[in-house]
């Protein structure tokens, strides 16, 4: 059906009046639109459109003799899931609407060939929301990648982010070239997010918005090349959330002094761990009490704390008892991360947590002017954790001026120059390390390192 409608326009104009066509769509009919939850939809054929005017062919059966790329494939409900796992063994599979608002789902053709390969991404922690049988076929007669996150920090590797960046201006069209020290400061915080020695990200995705970041920024100060100048203030202006959250984090903590940077405490450390993607303070306290029970002491931990710390937590009355030789049964050790709302998991405050509750047991203070991380065995090794670029950064800003990370990380620690004239990086291999470093100077505190030390020389056969 087709109707004319005229509009006069000349009082809103002063124009003379002039006439539209305009149609009203029939919402029968196979061109027809239709409304459907609030939302204007293709309508794939009313009930008096011929049956054969209403198949669509799905992205299976356009990709017969080709490839079917997936990615998220484990978003697919699981009925999905199960028909192309259907159309992978079969080769064939009829189209049927998938829509019970559509009349087309009332349609179903006889099998239609659908022989694909199949390239189906997706995030590793989405495996168990696949359909097993799925999965199962792809093991069998396929293969399972996983994608490496980082590359070897060579030239050649180098040279190809070299050419990422000249793709990425071509791509946005707008933005000017890199010039060298501006591709220098790409390169090096590739290295520094890949958060291991010797390697590069290849999250290129982020690097690929702070190439744009930054050639935004020198395209508003019209220079003719993006400088570092530009992509160390991009780096600045495009925070992510975790990274803005963690700076108002700390900003926070330091008002209300939840964490301090200086002084002398007993009971009391700077842990340092990650949210997201970027680094904050975590200060831990613990206190010592009479044991409530008569047959045994328990450490007690609060602060939101997930499977992994609870069990470094629990781990460390065994460290005390091999190492201090001193029986923890007529205690309960309190130990709490202070305000960690967004949760802890891991092990790697484990060293931070050993520390502050040997300082409540032997009333030792700890240096407020060290932070600390690292994962501790109960044989007293300091072994490396993630994020510890991360984590330094994060002590900087809190104004903290000595840090203490595993040895083995040392490698992996990126910073800035600027940024290594403000803290001093003390590496650790054993808990004794740590303790000598981390403590307040006193003769108790000598002869505890002392005896540390000489009970892990002898675990170690010197």
């Amino acid at each position: 059906m087709k109707t004319k409608s005229s509009f006069k326009l000349e009082k809103i104009t002063g124009k003379k009046e002039k006439v539209f066509q305009g149609f009203v769509y029939n919402v029968t009919t196979e061109t027809g639109n239709l409304v459907a939850n609030d939302v204007l939809v293709h309508n794939s054929g009313g009930l008096g459109t011929p049956p054969h005017l209403r198949i669509e062919a799905g992205a299976i059966h356009k990709a017969n003799k080709g490839v079917l790329y997936i990615d998220e494939v484990s978003t697919l409900r699981p009925k999905a899931q199960q028909e192309l796992l259907t159309a992978i063994q079969e080769k064939r599979f009829s189209i049927t609407g998938q829509s019970e608002l559509s009349s087309g789902a009332q349609v179903k053709t006889e099998p239609v060939p659908c022989d694909f390969v199949l390239i189906a991404a997706g995030n590793y922690s989405d495996i168990r929301n696949m359909h097993p049988a799925l999965r199962s076929r792809i093991r069998g007669y396929g293969y399972e990648v996983y994608m490496d996150e980082t590359m070897p920090d060579s030239l050649p590797n180098q040279l190809r982010l070299v050419q990422f960046i000249a793709q990425e201006v071509s791509k946005d069209g707008k933005i000017p070239h890199f010039d060298q020290t501006a591709i220098q400061e790409v390169i090096y915080e590739a290295r520094k997010r890949a958060g291991r020695k010797n390697r590069l990200t290849l999250r290129l995705r982020e690097l690929g918005g702070l190439v744009r970041a930054a050639g935004d920024l020198a395209r508003e100060q019209a220079s003719k090349l993006v400088s570092a100048i530009h992509v160390k203030a991009a780096k600045r202006l495009s925070r992510t959330l975790e990274q803005q959250m963690s700076q108002q984090f700390i900003d926070v903590k330091k008002d209300y002094r939840v964490f301090v940077s200086e002084g002398n405490e007993i009971g009391r450390v700077n842990g340092l761990a990650v949210m997201g993607d970027s680094g904050i303070v975590l200060p831990i306290v613990a206190e010592v009490a009479p044991a409530a029970s008569k047959l045994e002491g328990k450490i007690i931990a609060t602060g939101k704390l997930g499977d992994i710390a609870k069990e470094a937590v629990e781990n460390i009355s065994a460290l005390i008892k091999k190492h201090i030789g001193k029986d923890t049964s007529n205690f309960d050790i309190h130990v709490q991360f202070l305000q960690t709302y967004e949760g802890v998991e891991g092990d790697s405050a484990s060293v931070s947590v050993a520390t502050a509750v040997l300082s409540a047991l032997e009333g030792v203070a700890i240096r407020q002017d060290v932070g600390m991380t690292g994962s501790l065995s109960v044989r007293g090794e300091v072994l490396p954790i993630g994020g510890v670029t991360q984590k330094v950064e994060a002590a900087i800003e809190a104004g903290i001026k000595n840090v203490i990370i595993p040895k083995s990380n040392l490698g992996d620690l990126v910073i800035e120059e600027e940024n290594k004239k403000k803290v001093k990086i003390i590496v650790a291999t054993s808990w004794a390390d740590v303790l000598e470093n981390a403590l307040k100077d006193s003769p108790k505190k000598r002869l505890l390192v002392k005896k540390i030390k000489l009970e892990l020389s002898g675990k170690n056969g010197n």
